[in-house]
């Protein structure tokens, strides 16, 4: 059968929490009667401020339109939980510092204060490192001594796992670098080392995109 008539510029909206969608990659045809075509798009579907404006909300569920490598529509659904997104690292003065905005939280983008604390743990629940941390709204900063890091470490080497306590979020969020679209970040993001000692210290990305201190590795 025909398609009929070309259309340059159309509009449609489609309501997705009714479709049940479960949480993988989901392509987008258009169809008439038995006959099926995939939608075509010029959209990347990225846009890191959209991004953190979507992350605002309280989600357990986040959908994601992007461009396909063969300029197609397709949907991505993930299942998420409130985590510390991580936009800078650095070390300065001795100290290793982040920074980076809550996402998923609820939590409202002003000027309001939230007490936090930044936790390093080493494995066991008895290697613990605190400092307290500064959340202004959902923008966070905190840092910590890396000779604390060094010293605190298991035979100078090993991996800390940060994560961020918020007064007003249930439970400690993880940090790690969720929101935009670069894929296997522990491959495509090396930070410098850090010497205390004799001793290097690196940040790096596991696999899943979480962030770790690395120490003596």
């Amino acid at each position: 059968g025909e398609w009929g008539p070309e259309v340059r510029d159309a509009a449609l909206a489609v309501s997705l929490a009714a479709l049940r969608l479960e949480p993988g990659r989901w392509d987008a045809y258009l169809g008439r009667g038995a006959q099926r075509v995939r939608l075509k798009s010029i959209d990347p579907g990225f846009s890191l401020d959209h991004l953190d404006a979507y992350a605002l909300a309280r989600r357990t569920i986040a959908y994601r339109a992007y461009r396909t490598l063969n300029g197609n529509l397709a949907l991505k659904i993930s299942e998420v939980r409130p985590v510390a997104e991580v936009r800078a690292v650095w070390f300065r003065e001795g100290r290793f510092e982040v920074t980076g905005l809550l996402a998923y939280t609820g939590l409202s983008d002003d000027d309001s204060r939230h007490e936090a604390r930044l936790a390093l743990h080493q494995g066991t629940p008895d290697a613990v490192l605190t400092a307290a941390a500064t959340v202004q709204g959902v923008r966070f900063h905190a840092a910590l001594s890396l000779c604390d890091v060094v010293e605190a470490t298991s035979a100078a080497t090993g991996r800390w796992e940060p994560s961020l306590e918020v007064e007003g979020v249930p439970g400690p969020l993880r940090l790690g670098a969720m929101l935009d679209d670069v894929d296997g970040k522990r491959r495509r993001l090396h930070y410098p080392a850090a010497t205390v000692d004799g001793v290097p210290v690196r940040p790096a990305f596991t696999a899943d995109d979480e962030l770790r201190l690395e120490v003596g590795v």
